[in-house]
């Protein structure tokens, strides 16, 4: 049995619109005599009279009635389908949930943000802030796609891909004895009192890393749960810190000086996943997003700046 095939039912569609082989021609953009052809052969192959002539107008022949209402609500269905893939491609009735650790969440998180907002305007975000033990649950209970960690989960059910790999960064506040030097070292910090995370904490553990590997105590005089409230305690005068350089990647901060600091001391962010997820493209595009505000955050040191301008 003869079928319509899609050209077919769109050029029936587009003479029944426009009333004539030639308007239904300009509206497909492509030749009248080619419409005419495919209406005959269309008709002649169904054995069916689809259109009654009225000189150059085309009506909807009345046995053709039901082929008609059928082909309207095909085209209706194409352009609920188009709606909802413009929607998706805009970001509407879906959202995007992720989470991230405290230390990249205040500036390189925001500014990934920034970019899928503007990719996707109508989108829905939800962003979390976590701490590692708090990744796990996140993930495997799907309340959001991925985390952006600075250590790696230990889970079967986990994958972490590293991101991005920076360094450790020393901060003081501003007009400190130390704010004028281009870099300093933990031996010079550690004469000062200095505020951290619990080096049992595993960002805590990667700031107290440098100190260790000298082989100096790791004493605070304050402690903050996150490397904000240390930037914070550090810029209102209460002590100098090490501390990643992801957390303080905003150029202007008034109140912190950054150094470089002498030892190395790397830090890895990783993208972590539930293992075997297919991510959703809004997900994928803010990973984009995150992992060139990473790379641009390593390639544009506050401090190595500095001491460019210093440099004889």
């Amino acid at each position: 049995m003869p079928q319509l095939t899609l050209r077919q039912i769109e050029v029936i569609r587009a003479v029944v619109l426009t009333g004539t082989i030639t308007g239904a021609a300009r509206m497909l953009n492509v030749s009248a005599p080619g419409i005419s052809r495919l209406v005959k052969h269309t008709e002649e192959s169904l054995g069916l009279r689809l259109f009654e002539r009225r000189g150059s107008v085309y009506v909807p022949a009345t046995e053709a009635t039901a082929i008609f209402d059928q082909i309207g609500r095909v085209f209706r269905g194409v352009e609920n389908l188009n709606r909802a893939v413009g929607s998706l491609q805009r970001g509407e009735a879906v959202d995007l949930s992720f989470a991230s650790a405290p230390s990249v969440a205040q500036f390189i998180a925001a500014r990934a943000v920034r970019s899928v907002r503007q990719r996707y305007p109508d989108l829905f975000i939800d962003m979390n802030i976590l701490k590692i033990e708090e990744t796990i649950d996140y993930l495997m209970l799907d309340r959001g796609e991925f985390v952006l960690m600075s250590s790696a989960v230990e889970n079967a059910g986990i994958s972490n891909d590293i991101a991005a790999q920076g360094r450790l960064a020393a901060i003081v506040p501003e007009g400190h004895e130390l704010a004028d030097r281009s870099e300093v070292s933990v031996h010079d910090l550690i004469r000062y009192p200095m505020i951290g995370v619990d080096p049992g904490d595993p960002y805590g553990q990667v700031c107290a890393y440098p100190l260790q590997q000298a082989g100096l105590p790791v004493r605070y005089s304050m402690r903050g749960r996150f490397a904000q409230t240390v930037v914070s305690l550090v810029r209102h005068g209460l002590g100098v810190a090490v501390i990643d350089e992801f957390s303080v990647a905003e150029l202007y901060m008034p109140g912190v000086v950054r150094l470089h600091l002498t030892e190395d001391a790397p830090i890895t962010i990783y993208i972590v996943t539930k293992t075997g997820r297919v991510l959703s493209p809004f997900a994928e595009f803010a990973i984009q997003q995150l992992r060139r505000e990473l790379k641009r955050a390593t390639e544009s040191r506050p401090w190595e700046q500095k001491q460019a301008r210093q440099s004889p």
